[in-house]
Parts: structure tokens; sequence; C-alpha cells
């Protein structure tokens, strides 16, 4: 499937989900008629940082779930929270027609549908597939066109918001797909998030995120540049932060997940950068979005190469002046 995987240039217009009824795609007429689901099993695929606390918000709302994870470990407390662990995507197809996956890269996700003990190989025609993962928008259209192929729904979700709006459930949900199948993918991801937007289609959601994430490398950089400075010529990190936070260089780095460590709690920043946000996935998706470039969604952002320094680098020298 890896190899089959092809990048196909198609660029697609964001748009807010409406309620206006549109016709049905007639191969996916027997899915779109599927009333609201109900609280049956749901199967949860990746409870890593940001899978672990979006599935126990799942579990709050009353959601049974069907749980793997490549790392055994990770899935244990939900093992002793009473919750079903399979030992494949495959095993969680077979059990649960509604999935979730949260994993870190396309060739993840790629494995995770189609590898030899993928979703695929015992998916359920008429089952609804919600990747939440941060990919590249041409692996989720080609995963989608897979899923169609057995009958089945294939939607992108990636997610803003960080660690702290999974747990609080505050995440934002950027989802493309098929627009009559929303209402029953808003139904779960609302569990999770306070924003449930419909981009468009399938690959759309991937393009929304990673337009976001382009500016928030931007302005998380920014942001540490000039925490960094105001440091070092004499001022108050708190000073600083309230101060910006008040003024025209306030921004979502600045004034909820300030990178210096002092200035608020319940950040990384706070916890010697753990939890937060890695190099890795970042440099994957800039390079995600290089990869745009060639089709057209967007122009090529030079000296693309910097994002791979991690958010946090440029505060190697703050610890050495709080």
């Amino acid at each position: 499937m890896a190899a089959s995987l092809r990048l196909r240039g198609a660029a697609s217009g964001l748009r807010y989900w409406s309620r206006r009824q549109q016709p049905v795609v007639a191969s996916l007429a027997a899915v779109c008629s599927r009333s609201m689901a109900s609280k049956t099993p749901v199967g949860f695929i990746g409870v890593g940082n940001m899978g672990n606390p979006m599935a126990k918000n799942l579990m709050k709302h009353g959601y049974p779930l069907i749980i793997y994870d490549v790392f055994p470990d990770a899935c244990k407390e939900f093992l002793d929270a009473g919750e079903q662990v399979v030992s494949s995507p495959a095993d969680v197809a077979e059990k649960a027609d509604r999935i979730i996956t949260m994993l870190p890269t396309s060739i993840n996700a790629i494995e995770a549908y189609s590898g030899a003990n993928g979703i695929l190989k015992k998916v359920k025609k008429g089952s609804l597939l919600i990747d939440s993962s941060t990919i590249d928008p041409m692996v989720s259209k080609e995963l989608a066109k897979e899923v169609e192929k057995m009958g089945a729904v294939f939607m992108d979700a990636p997610v803003s918001g960080g660690v702290g709006a999974a747990r609080s459930g505050n995440l934002t949900f950027m989802v493309g797909g098929v627009e009559e199948e929303f209402a029953a993918a808003q139904e779960l991801l609302g569990c999770m998030g306070s924003n449930v937007v419909h981009c468009g289609a399938v690959g759309t959601g991937q393009a929304a995120k990673i337009c976001n994430n382009l500016l928030l490398a931007i302005s998380m950089i920014g942001t540490a540049e000039a925490m960094n400075l105001g440091i070092r010529l004499g001022l108050d990190p708190k000073l600083l932060a309230k101060i910006l936070n008040m003024s025209s260089g306030r921004c979502w780095s600045s004034d909820t997940y300030n990178p210096v460590p002092g200035v608020m709690d319940g950040v990384p920043s706070a916890n010697n950068y753990q939890g937060g946000f890695g190099t890795t996935l970042m440099a994957k998706e800039h390079l995600a979005e290089v990869k745009t470039k060639q089709i057209g969604f967007v122009e090529e952002w030079r000296g693309h190469s910097e994002i791979k320094v991690s958010f946090w680098s440029s505060f190697a020298a703050i610890r050495k002046h709080i």
C-alpha cells in the first residue's frame, strides 16, 4: 500500500459545514443512511500524548472503547479501567464500526490502515474511520480511496490545541470528508473538542492543519526570541509576558503556551519541556507543507529547514538567566 500511495494534486476550498441537503453519493448510500451513532463501542488506535486524553474523554461521555497501541504499556490504564485492549488494528476493526486513529506520521497511518494487520483487513462495510493524525493530505486521500473500496467511509480530522486542550476536551477538529457523514463524526469529535469544523473533501482537514501549524511555528519561534531578548536585557519574564499579552505582540504562543519556565503553569515549559510538541513532529508537518507546494496548495516557504529547530531550542540560553 505504501508504495501505491501517489501524490496527486487537487486543490479544494475550505468551507464551514452547513446543514443544506446535498445529493448522496451512490456508492455511499448505505453508509450515509445510518442514523446518529449510539453509544456502542468505539475503536481507538494510538493512545500516546494526544490519543490518551482524547480516548479518556470518550470514556467520560459513556463510550466503551476498543483500544490498540503499538506500545502495550500505553494501554495498561485503559485495561485497568475495564476497556477492551486488542493486539492489532485489524482486531479493532473486527469489534468496532467507528474507529478513531491518532498516530505520529504518514507511515504510521499507512501501516495502521493497510498493513499486514491493518484496519482494512477486517473493516466492516458501513464503518466510519476518522483519522486525527496530522499527515500528508495526499496520503489521506489515498487512504480514503482504499477505505471506500471496502464499503466504509474515511474522514481526516486533525486537531489543534495541544495536550492541554486534549485533556480538557477543548480541541479544534478540522474535518475533511463526505458531508453527509459529518454529523456522525461530529457526535464523537464533540466529546473531545469544543470546535468541530467541516472543511470540505477528504484532505482539506489536513490542509487546514498544515496552514495552522505553519503560523504556529512562526509565532512560537518569534515568542521564544522576543522573550529571550527581553530576559537578556533585564526584564522579568512574567512582566514581559504580561506586557506582550496586552499589546499587539499577543498570540497563542505567548498567552496560552508560553515557552519560558516560570511564566505559567500547566505547559511544557513548566514541566522541563515534557509533553510538548516535539521537533520531529513539527519538522514532519512542515515537510508536508513543502510537499503541498508541488500541487499548488501553498507557495514554498523559504528557509523551511529552519523549522527543524525545536520549538524550545531558543530557550537553551534562557535557563542560564532565570
